[in-house]
């Protein structure tokens, strides 16, 4: 009876396991068949879990994995898409499995395994000029724009049109500091009706490297009213041509727009001088606090009980009665303007009164 049970134990696993025959492939395919018309509607989260399925059917099939893999490109999951498709046989991947593979490290911020996988790509498909683009300016970053330069100049032999081609050849040529070259590129650029902050910017940037300041003041003027008048950098450099153009007053106030742009968010700033200030104290770190309070009242001079923690941190634990009679007298000052003071406010002038007393008793 026992071995009868295990017989009829044995088939039933059987049958429930995919077999590689006809019902294997009939699965593999309605999972398959499934992950599609998910797809079809956009719906990756249950497409993923049929191609899952299919994948766990055969991990052998390239054409499950790239669909697997392209399911969790959509969904941002770019190491895993990785994982699958490089080790795919290059002849086996599609235009656009080869360029979810290079995508997913750029997206991962690995810009080497970026540049190899591109750069096959490109030596398969060199007319792509989005990717050729992306190479030319990860080999910029890589400290290479030469590599980059030459990538860009065989693509252009046949198509010098491609604007973000030429866009990554310029800013390789700027990178490499080839500037003569690269104003002539930003202005090919701009010939083709190419006027966006960038170029215009990095035309005005290469005619002043260059020294030919009456078209660097030109593109550099037209950037920053691009910027909304808010780019410091643009401010600056557009304030220097002008000066060494001798437009003192216009570059004056170039000059001093940059400064005001350069400086940075006072409410922000308040926040976090007021916050160091606090955590110093709490560390025992009593001169680094009283740096950062300092810091705080250049940002919120109105700050009536940061005078008042100075005071105490001077008077108490640094020991500096100048300095404590000074911020005490200070904080009493700031106090008397304030019209409606809370309870604790009248308390802590009423300390800081009979403290200055006791240090002007030790004074005599």
């Amino acid at each position: 009876m026992k071995k009868i049970l295990s017989l009829f134990v044995l088939l039933a696993l059987l049958t429930a396991l995919p077999v590689r025959g006809e019902g294997f492939v009939d699965s593999l395919q309605a999972y398959v068949q499934a992950g599609d018309s998910c797809m079809q509607q956009f719906n990756t989260f249950e497409a993923l879990q049929n191609y899952q399925r299919a994948y766990e059917l055969t991990d052998t099939q390239n054409v499950v994995r790239i669909k697997l893999a392209n399911c969790h490109y959509k969904r941002a999951n770019y190491r895993q898409v990785a994982e699958l498709l490089k080790n795919i046989p290059e002849d086996s991947l599609s235009h656009e499995a080869f360029r979810q593979l290079a995508l997913s490290y750029q997206k991962q911020g690995d810009n080497d395994s970026y540049m190899y996988w591109n750069s096959q790509l490109v030596n398969r498909y060199p007319m792509d000029g989005e990717m050729v683009a992306g190479l030319i300016l990860a080999y910029a970053k890589a400290s290479q724009p030469q590599k980059g330069i030459i990538c860009g100049l065989k693509y252009t032999l046949k198509d010098s049109t491609n604007i973000m081609v030429n866009r990554a050849l310029a800013d390789a040529w700027f990178m490499n500091r080839d500037f003569t070259a690269a104003a002539m590129m930003y202005n090919h650029l701009m010939e083709q009706g190419d006027s966006t902050f960038n170029t215009l910017y990095s035309a005005g940037m290469c005619y002043s490297q260059i020294e030919d300041l009456e078209r660097a003041y030109k593109y550099l003027q037209l950037a920053f009213l691009i910027s909304g008048m808010q780019h410091a950098g643009c401010a600056y450099r557009l304030g220097v041509v002008c000066v060494d153009t001798k437009r003192y007053p216009e570059g004056l106030n170039y000059l001093n727009l940059a400064k005001e742009l350069l400086r940075p968010d006072t409410t922000i700033m308040k926040a976090i001088t007021l916050s160091e200030g606090e955590g110093y104290y709490l560390t025992q770190h009593y001169p680094e606090a009283v740096e950062a309070w300092k810091e705080h009242l250049a940002y919120n001079p109105g700050s009536v009980a940061t005078y008042f923690n100075i005071g105490n941190a001077y008077a108490y634990l640094l020991k500096d009665e100048e300095q404590a009679r000074s911020y005490y007298g200070q904080f009493l000052e700031k106090a008397r303007e304030v019209e409606k003071p809370t309870p604790q406010l009248e308390e802590m002038v009423e300390r800081a009164k009979e403290i200055m007393k006791m240090l002007e008793k030790k004074r005599k």
